[in-house]
């Protein structure tokens, strides 16, 4: 299995996960592959079964500016990573996210609702998805993720665990964001799970069960902390105006997973909880 993007967060885990249970894994990452180059991806992907694409721009202010570079990244990489394990036999995992949807309170997000991404990046990401699925449509694995964290970070997580430690002012969190709070190392296992079971391709949303705000998830960390909840205040996203809109709805369905005989992952408290233990241990002071 060759993983791109294995220096950042998920392909890390997604590297670790697969050497720890004995899979032959190849980490790369810039300057060894380039996906925004073709050959520079055919001679990456060949001799692999399967590939997992974790590059990715994710400078989500910063595309406002530059679509035309995250582009290159998130559309035009995925369309040569596709058309490079079209053409070794291999299958392709190809990383998205929830930013592809317009963001608009209401039931969670369906694998197969239609797209509308509001931003540029989310935009980019959506061609990404796009291309894959012209380019290799019968071996492919989509799957969307969203608000990560993991051990290496930075993150959220990382960062409300910083603030919790320290004798600081209040802090003021929006809450008016709902999304599912995830851990990289579930969304590996899970990437793992698709690939071993040989599912059907296909479009899968890797996110924790249940939903929060980032109120909520910065008090459950400050809690986790020993530190004291009420010290995350609560604020309106219009408090803190950026340059690419922020979806005010994150919570994506997964019944993708039942239907080829996968679960999903768990609750978002239960998995930040463990999280915390295995990351920082039990004594988080």
């Amino acid at each position: 299995m060759l993983v791109v993007g294995a220096q950042g967060m998920l392909g890390g885990d997604v590297v670790r996960l697969g050497l720890e249970r004995g899979w032959d894994v190849l980490g790369l990452d810039l300057p060894e592959v380039d996906i925004t180059d073709l050959e520079s991806c055919r001679q990456a992907v060949a001799g692999h079964e399967a590939v997992v694409n974790c590059a990715a721009w994710t400078a989500v202010d910063a595309a406002e500016e530059s679509e035309g570079q995250a582009f290159m990244v998130n559309a035009v990489g995925p369309a040569h990573l596709a058309r490079a394990c079209a053409g070794a036999g291999a299958r392709l995992v190809q990383i998205s996210t929830d930013y592809v949807f317009p963001g608009k309170l209401g039931p969670p997000y369906a694998e197969d609702d239609p797209v509308g991404p509001r931003s540029a990046y989310g935009r980019t990401k959506a061609a990404g998805e796009w291309a894959v699925r012209a380019h290799l449509p019968d071996n492919h694995y989509l799957v969307r993720t969203a608000w990560l964290y993991g051990r290496d970070g930075p993150s959220f997580v990382h960062t409300m665990r910083r603030l919790a430690l320290q004798d600081a002012e209040p802090v003021r969190v929006v809450d008016d964001q709902h999304g599912q709070p995830t851990w990289t190392a579930d969304v590996a296992d899970r990437l793992l799970a698709l690939l071993e079971k040989e599912a059907p391709a296909g479009t899968y949303h890797a996110t924790s069960s249940g939903e929060a705000t980032w109120f909520d998830l910065a008090r459950e960390v400050f809690s986790l902390q020993g530190a004291d909840p009420e010290r995350v205040r609560p604020v309106p996203t219009s408090e803190y105006p950026r340059p690419a809109p922020r979806p005010a709805w994150s919570v994506l369905g997964r019944e993708a997973w039942a239907r080829v005989g996968l679960d999903p992952i768990g609750d978002w408290r239960t998995r930040l909880t463990q999280f915390v233990r295995d990351r920082f241990g039990e004594d988080q002071r």
